[in-house]
Order: C-alpha cells, then sequence, then structure tokens
C-alpha cells in the first residue's frame, strides 16, 4: 500500500511533469496500484485492518510522485467506473456548473475546510488509459466529472479548498446543480 502525502507536504504543490512516451511497465504498474489502493479503501474490513480511508480518487503527487498520473474508482447510481490515467487533460468544458452538496474531502487533507467547491458539470477528458490500454476520451457529468477536475487540480498542486470561496464559502455559482 502508499503513503499518503498530505497537503503539508511539498510534494502535494508540486505541479507535475507529463509521463514521457512510450510509457514504461513500471509506470502502467503503478497506476494499476493506485486503482486498487482505491478499490481496497472503499472494502470496510479491508480498509479497517490496513487503516486506510476511503477514496474514489487518487493523483500520483498524493504518494510521491510528481508525474500526470490519476486513478478513478467510483460508484454512481449502478454505474461502476474506473480509470488509471496517465496524462490526464481537460480538452473541454460546459458552461453549467455543479458542486458536492456536503463539499469535497481528500485523502491528502486531514482538517475539515468548509464550504463548497463550483466545478464544471461536464468535462472532456482525454487520457491513456492503462486498465484498457489505449488512448480515451472520457465524457462525464456530475460526480464523475467533479471527481475528475479534482484529481486533475493536483497534478498542477492545487487542492480542492484552494477554490472554496473565503467570503461565501456556501455559495453555489449561479444555476450550479448540487450533486
Amino acid at each position: 500500500m502508499f503513503k499518503i502525502y498530505t497537503d503539508h507536504q511539498k510534494i502535494t504543490r508540486t505541479v507535475c511533469s507529463e509521463v514521457e512516451k512510450p510509457y514504461s511497465e513500471d509506470v502502467k504498474k503503478t497506476v494499476r496500484e493506485m486503482v486498487d489502493y482505491l478499490r481496497l479503501s472503499q472494502d470496510d474490513e479491508y480498509a479497517k485492518k490496513h487503516g486506510l480511508r476511503s477514496g474514489v480518487g487518487l493523483a500520483a503527487p498524493q504518494i510521491g510522485i510528481a508525474k500526470r498520473m490519476i486513478a478513478i474508482y467510483l460508484e454512481d447510481g449502478d454505474t461502476l467506473y474506473q480509470f488509471g490515467l496517465i496524462n490526464p487533460k481537460i480538452e473541454r468544458t460546459s458552461l453549467k456548473e455543479a458542486y458536492l452538496r456536503g463539499g469535497e474531502g481528500c485523502l491528502s487533507v486531514n482538517e475539515p475546510h468548509p464550504g463548497i467547491v463550483n466545478r464544471y458539470y461536464k468535462v472532456v477528458v482525454s487520457a491513456y488509459d492503462v486498465l484498457t490500454e489505449k488512448d480515451v476520451t472520457i465524457t462525464a457529468y456530475g460526480y464523475l466529472a467533479i471527481c475528475l477536475q479534482h484529481e486533475i487540480d493536483h497534478l498542477d498542486g492545487v487542492l480542492f479548498y484552494d477554490r472554496i470561496d473565503k467570503e461565501h464559502p456556501f455559495e453555489p455559482a449561479k444555476g450550479a446543480i448540487a450533486v
């Protein structure tokens, strides 16, 4: 299992560099292990036994690697989304915004940061997915879109609480959808 770096450590504020092609087997293995970490963190018995906090997303700087790699493992309704992405890039966004009702959390942030984060309701992300071994274009809405934006922010040294409006922390953007 990985050591999770916290927001008080420099690596979590580092702008990550792209992973160079061709992607090595070691890089692909690390990204697959990031997805496995998330899956296991959501298994209550395993998580308790190993002292893991449950997570739906993980970015490489959170495990001490300053490379553009993220993992997603989440259920939204009846759909399970799992991705191990190298060099993810947001290609397009919606004008409409969304936010998580209860605010965002993060495996690297141990203190509460009350407030909501306004994000795009829809994003189109391009990347290489190690789980399918191909270049992918992901069109995501709602919860998945928010998670992808949160993880991609990590690759630029941005944490969710940086995006909370300090003067009006609980005020959603005009027309934003609660997810």
